[in-house]
């Protein structure tokens, strides 16, 4: 039997030259989705995975099963990869977090649809292709048990076409219930941990000294995340990783990671308003904390790239231009930014489903306004946020973070990190036309705030 795994690119990725560094390796790593997937099919079975990023995909091979996962900004690019397959009479199986969420949608367009964690489903998926009974929708009975994975066959990808193939997960889901959140809601709310003994000789195997923790909130369980860093301690490696803030309640804690190899975190600030964060459940994140516990993490040669996002029902026109000037004097190394989506299957979703003006799941990509926003229009916000990401990482604005991480005590042990990043994505930002994107457009009016709406927090 010969198997087909697909990670489909999303717009605008499958219209646009692949191999590009700016626009695909520094951002791409390992696909641990179709890895685990890989690792769970039968020996007897031959495995291809392909990455529509950076590969053609092979529509005229001789494989008996396709297997294709996919977020919802990718879901439309999937269903037109399933009904090219089976116009062939090639079976197709549907997996991630869309078809998660939307499995009904989703069998629509293929012969199969895998709910949840793969672990478990995936050989009786297999199996029942094989005897030509695949149909319906599978799911597990209750969460995978982390405990004796099958390794990983990281070979199954071109190592010299991703930034790192080493990603490498030790705890799956948030306990968290932030109601924006895909993450929370694909887990239910669930936390799990791999037994550290297993994570540790996991990496102690690979080949190089990068790696990354493909974690959503590596540091949730205080008490594990230290028991792991201290058995990552003696490998000498670096690494990077996600997580909240309350990592530095405990510097201790972040000395630990320090020495165990951290250097650089994901850190979701998201807004700098304590009513916007309060009204997405995530009102453990403490705006006026966030000073004091970014220079813990500096002090500690730990770079931060902060996620914010625009969109939230308290913000206004003035939002975009107060963040920037916050994002400045925090010293924040890295941003990602996106536009506050309501992801199907969130709280969020149907908080605002009235709301929500386009339906075109290929929208949903974080980057573009599909919802009507209260304190400005959609125009407004999708202005102000590729305004934002076009002014954080303009030349002189990168160049003026890298001198200031160069003379930081410790900032030495993250410079290469954040200079490789903020490359990148100034690379995107040069490339935004694909989506329409003009720094030229007359910004004055997102910039004006407006009377009697929140300022920033108290920084």
């Amino acid at each position: 039997m010969k198997l087909l795994l697909i990670a489909p690119a999303s717009e605008p990725w499958h219209h646009v030259g692949r191999n590009r560094w700016f626009n695909g390796k520094t951002f791409r790593f390992s696909l641990l989705s179709l890895l685990t997937v890989a690792a769970e099919t039968p020996e007897d079975v031959e495995v291809t995975i392909v990455d529509e990023q950076l590969d053609d995909i092979p529509w005229n091979g001789d494989h008996d099963l396709v297997g294709i996962t996919c977020m919802t900004a990718a879901a439309p690019r999937a269903y037109e990869i399933a009904r090219r397959f089976r116009e062939r009479h090639v079976p197709v199986v549907l997996g991630g977090m869309h078809p998660t969420f939307q499995p009904d949608e989703a069998l629509r367009h293929a012969d199969a649809i895998c709910v949840g964690d793969a672990e478990g489903v995936w050989p009786r998926i297999v199996a029942d292709a094989e005897a030509t009974r695949l149909r319906g929708i599978y799911r597990a009975d209750a969460p995978a048990c982390l405990t004796g994975l099958r390794p990983l066959p990281r070979h199954l990808l071109k190592r010299s076409r991703y930034g790192t193939v080493q990603a490498v997960q030790a705890t799956r889901g948030c306990p968290n219930r932030c109601a924006f959140c895909a993450v929370s809601a694909f887990h239910g709310g669930g936390f799990r941990q791999r037994p550290v003994g297993e994570v540790v000789a996991e990496i102690a195997a690979l080949p190089e000294r990068f790696f990354i923790f493909v974690d959503d909130s590596l540091t949730a369980n205080l008490d594990y995340a230290r028991e792991l860093f201290e058995a990552l301690r003696p490998l000498g490696k670096r690494w990077i990783s996600q997580s909240t803030l309350t990592v530095t309640d405990d510097p201790s804690l972040v000395q630990l990671a320090a020495d165990s190899g951290c250097i650089g975190l994901f850190v979701g600030l998201e807004t700098f308003s304590e009513n916007n964060l309060t009204s997405v459940d995530k009102g453990f994140n403490r705006v006026a904390d966030y000073r004091e516990r970014i220079l813990c993490l500096h002090e500690h040669g730990i770079g931060v790239e902060a996620g914010i996002v625009f969109g939230f029902d308290g913000d206004d026109r003035g939002v975009f231009d107060r963040t920037l000037t916050l994002l400045d004097e925090l010293e924040i190394d890295m941003v990602q930014v996106s536009v506050l989506t309501p992801l199907p299957g969130t709280p969020w979703h149907d908080r605002v489903a009235d709301r929500i003006f386009d339906r075109d799941w290929a929208n949903y990509d974080y980057h573009r306004v599909v919802f009507e926003p209260r304190g400005m229009t959609a125009a407004q916000l999708q202005i102000g946020h590729d305004w934002v990401t076009s002014e954080f990482y303009k030349p002189w604005r990168i160049a003026r973070r890298l001198a200031r991480t160069a003379l930081r005590r410790k900032g030495w042990r993250y410079f290469p990190f954040e200079a490789a990043i903020n490359a990148a994505y100034y690379g995107r930002v040069r490339r935004w036309g694909i989506r329409g994107f003009d720094p030229a457009r007359e910004l004055a009016d997102v910039r004006i705030p407006a009377a009697g709406v929140e300022k920033a927090g108290a920084l």
